[in-house]
């Protein structure tokens, strides 16, 4: 058993608790987590709020930030193997993901690094001629993350990466189920030299997620996960009025007209929905087909969903590896048989296999009959894909709009002036044209409605944690005149 501790005030030390996390592989325990309590929760933050006023950290100067940034993604890739098997283990993504994925998360700390001395305020061209009005921004003070397990190393880093670039300090929760990655990434920062408590990073259960949200010293709250621990959160930010960033769940749309490239789009969908195992929160979920080419995608699908490799996460030939829990296994078989019951088409799919490990086969059901299934209007966070056909681009846009998520979507079509009616038409914060699960640090990614409101990534998610101060400064010598004598 690998034993992990939380990173608090530039140090590691077990939690007030533990538990052991599961190989979702096989089921059985493979390591034991701290379990952060109250206490626990409040000293990482106290630290925090401590190390933002401390001149250690508050008097860096910005590119000063920014080579720190550097340096901690230097560390990121040379880790990545190690961070990436730990990911596998823990939480079932397979290897040939995690790899990919934690090797292009150093480009977010090198883009944020490079981002730290650009932050910048304005002039004002004010109406009155004896002033100069400038405003600064300025590091808004702790944060308080909180990410999933799935794509954690990356979900950390669109938070981290601009809350240190604007000059904020940081404690980062992680997921008690395979929270491993995060906490051997806490290694990682003390490595690159940040003061104590500029970084605190710790995982738990419920209780470790409400004092971190609700703590009073707590000014940021930026949060991905579910809607409804969303609402919570919302709830707990009016105790110490923190602003709150969420990139929540989706819906999304996967919609192919039939002028479109069918190869690239069947590729492209499978990918969307299969790959991380169907636990992504921009998986297209939703395909959306012109009935012209319906069964010829179906077709298409079902024979490359049938032939993907299921296997050990662990296997570079492997395509699709376990969910990260059998709680999640057991939600999507209820909802597949909740569909199937109401009318859905189940194409292939749809059975948990037998024997270890908390696998569930890459699942397509045909709900053209029923639009309204519980698999078409839930997120299931796994590999399950829902149909349904369309005649009209107008049909296509109400059916991707009918939906209270708006994170992610995808269009494919040939046709570019279509293209840009659907741009326009779907209510997403991000639209895919012929492509899907297209990332970088200098896009902007976020939704609104029940898919959250904030942006990670770019410029806007830095300004996101900072604040305007607005100078104004006095040029006139001559005495302000007493504003109660007569004249």
């Amino acid at each position: 058993m690998e034993r992990f501790q939380h990173y608090i005030d530039g140090a590691f030390e077990d939690g007030a608790g533990g538990f052991d996390s599961l190989d979702p592989a096989t089921g059985t325990p493979w390591a034991r987590m701290p379990d952060a309590s109250a206490a626990d929760v409040d000293r990482a933050v106290r630290a925090a709020h401590r190390a933002f006023h401390d001149p250690e950290w508050a008097g860096l100067t910005a590119s000063a930030r920014g080579k720190l940034l550097l340096r901690l993604a230097d560390l990121v890739a040379e880790a990545a193997p190690r961070l990436a098997e730990l990911e596998t283990r823990d939480t079932g993504k397979i290897i040939r993901e995690t790899s990919a994925q934690i090797a292009y998360v150093a480009e977010y700390y090198r883009y944020y690094a490079g981002l730290a001395d650009k932050i910048e305020g304005a002039h004002l061209p004010i109406d009155k001629p004896d002033m100069e009005v400038w405003l600064r921004r300025e590091p808004i003070g702790v944060v308080a993350a909180i990410v999933p397990w799935n794509s954690q190393l990356f979900l950390s880093a669109v938070k981290l990466g601009p809350a240190l670039a604007a000059g904020c300090t940081v404690v980062l929760k992680a997921s008690e189920d395979g929270p491993a990655p995060l906490l051997a990434f806490a290694q990682l920062v003390h490595q690159t030299g940040f003061p104590p408590g500029v970084v605190n990073v710790l995982t738990g259960g419920p209780e470790a997620g409400k004092s971190l949200t609700t703590h009073p010293l707590a000014a940021h709250i930026a949060f991905t996960g579910g809607p409804e621990t969303a609402r919570h959160i919302v709830r707990a930010s009016a105790e110490n009025l923190a602003r709150t960033s969420l990139e929540l769940g989706g819906k999304s749309p996967f919609i192919v007209f039939e002028d479109a490239d069918l190869d690239s789009a069947a590729n492209a969908q499978v990918a969307g929905i299969f790959a991380a195992t169907g636990q992504s929160c921009v998986a297209g979920s939703r395909l959306l087909v012109q009935n012209g080419i319906k069964d010829e995608m179906l077709a298409r699908l079902k024979a490359k969903a049938e032939a993907v490799r299921i296997g050990a996460p662990g296997d570079m030939a492997t395509e699709v590896g376990p969910l990260c829990s059998l709680r999640q296994r057991a939600r999507i078989d209820d909802i597949v048989a909740a569909s199937v019951a109401v009318g859905a088409r189940l194409v292939t799919g749809g059975q948990s296999p037998e024997g270890e490990g908390f696998y569930y086969p890459p699942t397509i059901l045909d709900c053209s009959a029923v639009p309204d299934a519980p698999c078409v209007t839930q997120e299931l966070f796994g590999p399950v894909l829902s149909v349904v056909g369309f005649d009209t681009e107008e049909d296509a846009l109400r059916i991707a709009n009918g939906t209270p998520y708006g994170l992610a979507s995808g269009v494919f079509t040939r046709d570019l002036t279509r293209a840009h009616r659907m741009i326009r038409g779907i209510r997403a914060g991000v639209v895919w044209v012929n492509t899907y699960r297209a990332v970088s640090p200098i896009a902007p990614f976020g939704g609104h409605g029940l898919s959250g409101h904030g942006r990670e990534g770019g410029l806007a998610a830095a300004l996101d944690y900072t604040t305007v101060k607005t100078v104004w400064l006095r040029t006139s010598d001559a005495p302000i005149p007493d504003p109660f004598v007569m004249r």
